[in-house]
């Protein structure tokens, strides 16, 4: 009885959490087979065109990945500003309300900084960006590809190196609005977009109604089109929300008073400071983590093309299972800044607790489908017999891996929260980097297990990585109790 007592308590929790995190989840998976389905329909135009459109995002994701983690500094700093400005309407009379009054330093003066100065940042990530992944174009040919490949690549990675300074603004709006809790706007809108995409890629790439056939580079100027559209749909629903509007601000109200505008200037300069001493180790965690599986993949090239398919196509299982986590780590993430922001810390700890309870059972349902499916799913993909062979054994890894991949994200998600970002950045380049890929070679190459040694390498490094988030976030929940109590 004291065991469903409890568990009935979590209950609230879980509806919360599931109700930020559930479109989240459809986004991401939305944009995946989105992915997904480019792939697929510029494969059935020309080979070249389907080798250049996979040349060009392995180097574009590379950099994408860091500017996106860089942007998710915004999300906790927003939510715990949200928090505070919750507990200010809902207990005035608390000596927190000595910062509700008027002014820039109230919690609503801080999102409003965070806003504006937000937009300032994210113009400079991507010029910086913009002209990072620029001067790649004269290398191209540089990296090994056939001329055809290459020739294809150049037009098609000028659309989307283009395509990223609207797709970067609109990441920057969706972890905004994030922090103050709404994850259904971003899953609208990017749904939106991803049908427009696919309706330009069959416009533009085979050459329909009228247009040209343009293979890779009508794929390329389909997703220009369809992320230029993003940023400008959601912050039309910004500003025809007034609760949201109230946000943006209205420089002509500020006086042109010059001490005034020079304190606005060094309150601009601290706000970036902190996004930016927030969001790079964020960053630089999510491209550790993205660069360890792109080495996999040269890793277990090595071995054989055979290996090689096999494991895209766990890879791929398994990233429909880690875009359902991401959904929870992103709902932890609001809902432990929000609590935070509150000074709510049993809230803090139910919420987190929460998530890891889901993301146990989530990934637990997409363990049992992986393993008692993996004999059939490699069919989907392909009829070589060998690929198949090796496919089902890497998915059997796949679904064991899942358990570490989901505690590895809600814990780095719960971190995050707390704006614990720096040590978390440390502990995923042990675990990643000289945990998962050596002990993945090890047992390749020396152990002869060949891919499913890379994969083993994965459950190792993803398991230290989890022990390790979690560890610190329930010793940093000790030290709040303890000083609580003192």
């Amino acid at each position: 009885m004291h065991i469903f007592t409890k568990w009935r308590e979590y209950f609230p929790y879980y509806k919360r959490n599931l109700k930020v995190a559930f479109p989240v989840m459809i986004t991401q998976i939305g944009a995946s087979l989105v992915g997904l389905i480019d792939s697929i329909m510029v494969g059935h135009y020309a080979t070249a065109d389907f080798a250049a459109v996979s040349f060009s995002n392995a180097i574009f994701f590379t950099v994408m990945v860091f500017a996106m983690g860089l942007l998710m500094g915004v999300t906790p700093l927003v939510g715990f500003a949200k928090g505070e400005a919750d507990r200010c309407a809902e207990r005035p009379s608390e000596a927190l309300s000595d910062r509700c009054a008027e002014g820039p330093a109230t919690p609503k003066g801080r999102i409003t900084a965070l806003f504006r100065n937000g937009v300032i940042l994210t113009m400079g990530v991507c010029v910086v960006m913009a002209l990072l992944l620029s001067s790649v174009y004269s290398f191209l040919d540089r990296f090994g590809q056939e001329d055809v490949v290459v020739e294809a690549a150049r037009r098609y990675y000028l659309y989307i190196v283009i395509s990223i300074i609207p797709f970067l603004f609109f990441c920057f709006f969706k972890q905004f609005l994030e922090g103050l809790g709404n994850t259904l706007v971003a899953m609208i809108l990017t749904l939106i977009a991803n049908g427009l995409n696919i309706l330009l890629n069959w416009i533009f790439i085979f050459g329909h109604w009228g247009a040209e056939p343009m293979g890779a580079t009508g794929a390329g100027l389909a997703t220009l089109i369809a992320r230029t559209i993003l940023p400008i749909m959601v912050f039309a629903v910004i500003l025809a929300r007034k609760q949201w509007r109230q946000y943006v601000g209205d420089r002509r109200q500020e006086t042109g008073d010059r001490q005034q505008a020079a304190g606005n200037r060094r309150q601009g300069m601290e706000v970036i400071r902190r996004l930016l001493e927030v969001g790079t180790p964020i960053g630089i965690q999510t491209f550790l983590e993205t660069i360890t599986f792109t080495l996999s993949f040269i890793f277990i090239g090595w071995l054989s093309k055979e290996a090689l398919a096999a494991h895209q196509i766990a890879n791929q299982i398994a990233n429909l299972t880690f875009m359902l986590a991401i959904g929870i780590g992103s709902a932890t993430t609001i809902r432990v800044s929000h609590q935070l922001g509150k000074g709510d810390l049993y809230a803090v700890r139910m919420a987190s607790n929460a998530s890891i309870h889901l993301v146990l059972l989530m990934n637990t349902v997409g363990a049992i489908l992986m393993i008692s499916l993996r004999n059939y799913i490699p069919y989907i993909f392909t009829k070589d017999t060998e690929v198949i062979a090796i496919a089902s054994q890497l998915i059997l890894f796949a679904g064991l891996f899942q358990y570490a991949d989901g505690l590895q994200t809600v814990g780095a998600a719960m971190l995050r929260g707390i704006t614990d970002v720096k040590k978390p950045m440390f502990y995923a380049f042990v675990a990643y980097i000289l945990i998962a890929l050596p002990i993945g070679l090890i047992c390749m190459f020396p152990l002869g297990l060949g891919a499913n040694g890379m994969w083993i390498g994965f459950i190792f490094g993803l398991s230290v990585a989890a022990i390790l988030f979690h560890t610190r976030f329930r010793k940093w929940l000790r030290q709040r109790d303890n000083t609580r109590k003192a």
